[in-house]
């Protein structure tokens, strides 16, 4: 059979795609030339398979969802303590490009709004780096996150580099408060570079799902950032990723996410999938208007909001079996501190006459450093309760974390 995932994304984009609310970007001279009736939406898992409907081959420039991943990279490069440094992770309430600085010490509040990622670009590779390298490094990074090589639209460049007289001002005025020493002109034109990458919807789903996925590319399977990186990454996003919309949207999608003024936007649902949709008419946030609907009707159809996760910690105990002096315990699925903890308490309610316990692992499909630890320690009292403890699948707590 085929799957029925495409066709359910064409309904969707059916449903949504009807709306002519919003304008394209008509500050920049060749995003006002887009075709404001493009749509597409494609769909990206943790194991790299990609799903894509309607102008899905439509190549556009990333602009400010390349944001995120410039942030990643700078994390990468210098870590977290050096990067908060220069730019916080407070959610500014502001424009995308007004001036949002910390009164007292001129730090951008945070890197998804222009100020902030004027700074983090910069901060990208080592300082001594001349431009040119600085921009193949941005370049070759958003190529690992796409998992295959990007290049920029110099036209989309040329333009919106003549319109940069803002970004401008802030890069000055961030240097003038000492948080960055590098020259003001090269980073407008650097940053205005990195937004001018092209990339199509079914490369921002497998950027937003390496995300997503820890880092780990899921369809080339390549470690572009660390784990933790993901993590602040995407906690950024959650936070201050749609600018002044940011609480709206997460209240009602609940997906982190990074809107573009192209048209583009990204959503990052850790563990489950990345997600890219494309329509050029933004709202007046700068966000696409028919991207936020194809997203509210994803989460809203398949449990998508981060909140909504359900509780899983009693379920990870699939069976409890008594056998005369001995006992089985059956686990099953991700193992995490809660389902650790319910796991814990049934070895401590086991009593005295049980002698011999079974811990089944067979069923476990992943499992953090927190579980695996409190298991371990489960396991180590029991034994020093006189208790013979047998692990069938004891690789499964020597692996690092969620790599079972």
């Amino acid at each position: 059979m085929q799957t029925p995932v495409p066709d359910y994304l064409l309904e969707v984009l059916e449903s949504c795609g009807s709306s002519a609310d919003g304008a394209v970007a008509d500050y920049i001279p060749e995003l006002a030339a887009a075709d404001p009736d493009r749509l597409a939406v494609a769909l990206a898992t943790m194991d790299g398979q990609v799903h894509a409907a309607g102008d899905a081959t439509v190549r556009f420039t990333i602009q400010s969802i390349s944001k995120p991943f410039a942030y990643a990279l700078a994390l990468r490069d210098h870590g977290l303590p050096a990067v908060l440094a220069s730019v916080g992770v407070e959610p500014s309430g502001d424009a995308f490009n007004e001036i949002s600085l910390e009164e007292a010490t001129g730090r951008p509040r945070n890197p998804m709004i222009n100020v902030g990622a004027l700074v983090t670009h910069s901060l990208v590779g080592d300082a001594s780096l001349e431009p040119d390298a600085r921009d193949r490094l941005l370049l070759d990074g958003l190529s690992s996150f796409a998992g295959r090589p990007l290049d920029v639209d110099e036209r989309v460049f040329d333009s919106e580099l003549g319109t940069a007289d803002r970004n401008l001002a802030l890069a000055y005025l961030v240097r003038s408060y000492g948080v960055t020493a590098a020259d003001p002109e090269e980073v407008v034109r650097g940053y205005t570079r990195q937004c001018a990458i092209r990339v199509d919807v079914r490369d921002l789903a497998v950027m937003a799902a390496t995300l997503a996925h820890g880092g780990v590319n899921p369809v080339t399977g390549a470690a572009v950032v660390p784990a933790w990186v993901a993590r602040q990454v995407l906690s950024v996003m959650a936070t201050c990723g749609m600018y002044d919309a940011a609480g709206d949207w997460f209240s009602h999608v609940g997906i982190p996410a990074k809107s573009g003024v192209a048209g583009g936007l990204i959503g990052a649902l850790p563990g489950q999938v990345g997600i890219g949709t494309f329509s050029p008419r933004l709202d007046e946030f700068g966000n696409s208007v028919r991207g936020v609907r194809v997203c509210e009707r994803l989460s809203d159809d398949m449990g998508l909001h981060l909140m909504g996760t359900p509780a899983t910690g009693a379920h990870v105990l699939r069976r409890s079996v008594r056998d005369g002096h001995a006992h089985t315990l059956e686990l099953q699925g991700a193992v995490r501190f809660s389902g650790a903890e319910a796991v814990l308490r049934a070895m401590s309610d086991l009593g005295p006459e049980v002698h011999e316990v079974t811990v089944d692992l067979s069923r476990i499909t992943s499992i953090d450093d927190v579980g695996r630890r409190m298991l371990l320690e489960g396991v180590r009292r029991l034994g020093l309760d006189g208790v013979r403890v047998a692990l069938d699948r004891p690789d499964y707590l020597e692996r690092s974390p969620d790599q079972s």
